[in-house]
């Protein structure tokens, strides 16, 4: 339970303000239609976070040790800083005009953006920390859906309601405590 808990807290934060989320937006007022939009969601993530969390998985099997663990506690510290930069959607990474119709972009489209995403890079290291694909895909998905469907919902409003600055702050100090906890529990 702790993974999946953990994996979402991590997730739904860290997506505040993320890419992904301001394509969701994007996505929503080209479509308007929200239910497809929410299933390209979902599946690109199931797909996308159940890769990453496999390798996150993979490797910690492979690299077992002490040194490995003070790895993931300093990627999750890393994070901690990254999560303080915004995010933004290059016009150049804005979905062109839409030729397979909402489920289909949208479900390529977060796919592709997730790749090398921070909540891609998290969903390794949460794999790599609590050793859980399964877990670790359900939480960092629900952790996804909680972030976006909102901002398919409520479109651009989101993005006037929520300060984001408050949110990246408290998705920061949640990486450096869970980074910062691998690191201490690894040291006693």
């Amino acid at each position: 339970m702790e993974a999946i808990l953990t994996s979402t807290a991590v997730v739904a934060l860290a997506e505040i303000g993320d890419k992904t989320m301001l394509l969701a937006i994007v996505l929503a007022t080209r479509f308007r239609k929200p239910l497809p939009i929410i299933l390209g969601i979902l599946f690109a993530t199931l797909a996308n976070h159940g890769i990453a969390a496999f390798v996150g998985q993979s490797v910690a099997d492979l690299l077992q040790g002490t040194w490995f663990r003070y790895a993931v506690g300093a990627s999750f510290i890393a994070m901690a800083l990254w999560t303080l930069v915004p995010d933004k959607l290059d016009d150049d990474e804005e979905p062109k005009a839409p030729r397979f119709g909402a489920f289909i972009t949208t479900l390529i489209a977060f796919f592709i953006v997730e790749i090398g995403d921070k909540t891609q890079v998290a969903t390794i290291a949460l794999g790599a920390q609590f050793q859980s694909v399964l877990f670790v895909t359900l939480g960092t998905t629900l952790g996804m859906m909680l972030a976006n469907v909102p901002a398919v919902y409520f479109g651009n409003r989101i993005v006037d309601i929520v300060p984001l600055k408050l949110v990246r702050l408290i998705a920061a100090l949640l990486f450096l405590v869970i980074g910062g906890w691998v690191i201490v529990e690894t040291a006693m």
